[in-house]
């Protein structure tokens, strides 16, 4: 799930992402903006793993989530799901 607070005349977004995976150890946030580099994903008591981001108006972003450092995962919570080219689909949000 994702959260985006986008304010007039303002050139960025706020977007706050959550995976809601109590069994992983880790979730990582990868994505166009920083080259898919993999960031580590803050825990909450509950099981639910956060960031936020702070991410330029006027585009779009393709990410995904990594559990455990081998399972890729899609927010269906996102814009779109678009194809990429290793046969699977990236999620979209669009800014």
């Amino acid at each position: 799930m994702l959260t985006k607070s986008c304010q007039n005349g303002k050139d960025v977004c706020v977007i706050t992402f959550y995976v809601e995976k109590p069994e992983a150890k880790q979730v990582e946030l990868v994505g166009e903006w920083n080259d898919w580099k993999p960031e580590a994903m803050k825990r909450k008591k509950d099981g639910t793993f956060w960031i936020t981001k702070w991410l330029k108006k006027g585009r779009a972003y393709r990410f995904k989530y990594l559990i455990d450092g081998q399972f890729w995962e899609n927010d269906m919570s996102a814009d779109q799901q678009v194809p990429n080219p290793f046969g699977t689909t990236d999620s979209l949000i669009q800014l």
